[in-house]
């Protein structure tokens, strides 16, 4: 996706008549509901288009800016986020912190230019469910929304090469790595690279439930709740 250099933090009477129409156009079909954070009026009517175009899903809401997505969204209360991370009065990646103890069963997807290993850990910590840059296509970012449905964790490809590379480099033995089997840091890396339980399964040949005790004890040892804070504070621990 293409992004406009122009940037505004209110959302338009126009740009909200236009989702509105959008979504009503496809609602018999929806499936999963999305809604959009962003602050460029141009990119948020792209999203918002290629949502409605497809019969699965439907645009829920637009937010211009964090703030507003903090108030809204709660009332929205959507299958998905798509949010991004550079935005006027609140960065996405704390609106994400926010909003994710109050919206459990809504997953956030971080839709940024943002490329670093900083961003990326800080917006899974947060609680994001997966890490796509705005140079996604539009039939990329659809199959992203399909495998957060799955139970997935999509990233895009040069970012699940830092994520690897946080893996594979040395670790201290005093660091997270000394408590975790061999299996379990090959667990948590197809994890890292967005493979539901089931597929985990069928690489590591073997049974989903095994995979989802090797996932509890990963979560024992890390302390922590979700795959995303997971792979964020393991991948987090690697030098560099």
């Amino acid at each position: 996706m293409k992004k406009s250099a122009r940037k505004t933090s209110r959302s338009s009477p126009v740009q909200a008549t236009f989702a509105a129409r959008a979504s009503s156009t496809t609602l018999g079909e929806v499936t999963t509901t999305v809604s959009i954070v962003e602050d460029d009026v141009e990119a948020r009517e792209l999203l918002a288009e290629w949502l409605n175009s497809a019969p699965q899903y439907r645009c829920a809401s637009v937010h211009a800016d964090g703030l507003s997505a903090l108030k809204e969204l709660p009332g929205v209360c959507p299958d998905i986020v798509l949010m991004d991370i550079n935005m006027p009065g609140m960065q996405g990646i704390e609106c994400v912190r926010r909003l994710k103890p109050t919206m459990s069963h809504t997953q956030f997807l971080m839709l940024t230019v943002y490329s670093d290993t900083k961003s990326i850990f800080q917006a899974l910590a947060a609680g994001a469910i997966g890490y796509l840059l705005k140079r996604t296509s539009r039939t990329e970012l659809l199959a992203a929304l399909g495998l957060v449905k799955a139970g997935g964790s999509p990233i895009s490809s040069g970012i699940a090469r830092l994520v690897a590379g946080a893996f594979q480099a040395p670790m201290s033995p005093a660091g997270l790595d000394a408590d975790l089997s061999d299996r379990e840091r090959q667990v948590l890396d197809l994890l890292s690279q967005g493979h539901p339980e089931k597929q985990i399964a069928d690489r590591l040949k073997i049974s989903p439930h095994t995979v989802h005790t090797y996932i509890r004890r990963i979560y024992e040892k890390l302390h922590v709740h979700s795959h995303a804070q997971a792979v964020a504070k393991y991948a987090g621990q690697a030098p560099g």
